[in-house]
């Protein structure tokens, strides 16, 4: 189903994954219930293959984690947000195409 490329990131160690990280990290931001959510994820995926090594992917559940979300301004789901060096690059809300998330990532690499 998902790629194991994909990090589960949470409240309890968005720091320590995303804002420490050594790479772009790209964040979808996501719900079970949320069927745009579900459209995005196998793109999500691909860009987590792909830019292996490049980059890291990862995914928050918003229900599950609450804070992270908020802290970012996450409204509206499913809100990709790309991060480098602790900062946040560019974001995108909704199922966007893959090369709308290809043009973001590229921006930080």
């Amino acid at each position: 189903m998902s790629s194991e490329k994909v990090l589960t990131v949470g409240d309890s160690n968005f720091d320590l994954e995303v804002l420490q990280s050594a790479v772009p990290v790209l964040v979808d931001f996501w719900a079970t219930w949320c069927a745009p959510c579900k459209a995005i994820a196998p793109v999500i995926d691909a860009i987590a293959e792909e830019y292996d090594g490049q980059i890291k992917v990862g995914k928050v559940n918003v229900d599950d984690n609450p804070g992270t979300p908020g802290k970012y301004g996450v409204r509206g789901i499913p809100t990709v947000i790309l991060f480098k060096e602790g900062k946040v690059v560019d974001q995108v809300v909704g199922a966007v195409p893959k090369a709308q998330l290809e043009a973001l990532i590229k921006k930080a690499l």
